[in-house]
């Protein structure tokens, strides 16, 4: 049967809880914990996303015979924070041209800036190809934004695949911005040591260092799981996050609630890491894993300590991945001090679709150039990174 000719309903959900978790759950691959079905509903359940927030759901489905086939996460936005991928001049190009730029949707895991499928693709439905479900999945969300009078639609954070099979596409209207993060790759470890071992020598004596002072300063660590975290450890985890968002004067969007509702969720791929000094937890970082990823994502702490934030949030993370197996520690965005400690520059893409374009000229330049720093940043920060130069 030509694709064509598949039936596939589309469906727009205002909240997780109306999409079966079965079914939307046994189209993520890697076991990537963000966009579970419990992960996404306990955002909504804590009002972590919401109105106040700027974060409305509008997640949407394809099904084929009362079967989801495709799925995209969707939120209607109305302001960038949380995205990671910022466009206020974008906004402010659309206001002085007179038009409203926001609201706008976004496909994104909300205040997570690592990278995952963004369409939820049934591996097993061979009647429609992935690009076709994908090519679906983008012109109903496109027809949504024009329903709506929403500015734009955009979907940040993709998969390098995905992210490729969607510019092969070549649809009118679309732009691709780039970007650059900082991962960590396991090349076959067994022990920390044997990643030290390939640093050079200033670097590696670094590291030694900083980790050492951690030792003098009385600080032990606690890497615990959903099962093994206690409430107490929430609570004190709760606090160092609230505190945190709060002395940089930003807005804390998770609270205790939806802490422990995915540690009971989620329980083995919650990794938190606390710090304890004179039988008091002074500071915490909280990961998740997936099958093949670490993702580190928040940190705080009760009083600054020197080196502190490199040990909890990167060396007890590299560890933690060496000791599982994992391929891959993807710490969040930004940091250049990350380098020094093993994190090398990874270029990223995103998605974007407008309605209305007044400056076409303009936004192509303006992509043109990002791109062209970006290359230029990540091509600088690969000649700084700490690794021996392999010799044949």
């Amino acid at each position: 049967m030509p694709e064509s000719d598949i039936q596939l309903s589309f469906q727009v959900h205002s909240s997780m809880q109306s999409i079966d978790v079965d079914q939307w759950d046994r189209l993520i691959k890697d076991n990537t914990p963000f966009l579970k079905h419990a992960f996404l509903s306990a955002m909504e359940t804590y009002q972590c996303v919401s109105e106040k927030f700027g974060w409305i759901p509008h997640h949407i489905t394809l099904s084929h015979q009362d079967k989801i086939v495709a799925a995209l996460p969707l939120y209607e936005k109305h302001n960038n924070y949380g995205e990671f991928v910022f466009d206020q001049a974008w906004e402010q190009a659309w206001n002085q041209a007179g038009l409203e730029y926001y609201p706008k949707l976004v496909s994104a895991v909300p205040y997570t800036p690592a990278q995952g499928q963004r369409f939820l693709i049934d591996s097993e439905m061979a009647l429609v190809s992935q690009e076709k479900l994908i090519e679906t999945l983008l012109q109903a969300t496109q027809n949504l934004a024009i329903e709506w009078n929403m500015s734009s639609l955009h979907v940040l954070f993709a998969e390098a695949e995905q992210q490729s099979q969607i510019e092969k596409l070549t649809l009118p209207n679309f732009y691709f911005r780039h970007d650059c993060q900082f991962h960590w790759f396991n090349q076959g470890f067994e022990t920390f040591e044997d990643f030290l071992a390939i640093l050079k020598g200033k670097k590696r004596k670094n590291i030694k260092q900083e980790r050492q002072s951690i030792l003098n300063n009385g600080l032990s660590f606690r890497v615990l799981n959903g099962y093994t975290a206690t409430e107490e450890d929430w609570e004190s985890f709760d606090f160092f996050y609230q505190k945190t968002f709060i002395e940089k004067w930003s807005t804390p969007t998770f609270n205790l609630g939806f802490f422990k509702a995915i540690a009971k969720a989620l329980p083995e791929q919650i990794v938190l890491v606390l710090a304890d000094q004179n039988d008091e937890c002074v500071a915490g970082a909280l990961m998740f894993e997936s099958d093949t990823t670490l993702y580190g994502r928040h940190w705080g702490c009760a009083e600054n300590i020197k080196n502190l934030h490199f040990e909890t949030c990167f060396y007890q993370g590299i560890d933690y991945a060496i000791q599982k197996g994992l391929q891959l520690f993807e710490p969040g965005a930004g940091g250049e001090h990350k380098i020094a400690r093993g994190f090398v520059p990874v270029k990223m893409r995103s998605t974007h679709w407008v309605k209305h374009n007044p400056f076409p000229e303009g936004l192509a330049n303006f992509i043109q150039q990002e791109k062209q720093m970006i290359d230029d940043y990540a091509e600088d920060c690969l000649a700084h990174i700490p690794y021996k130069e392999k010799t044949n």
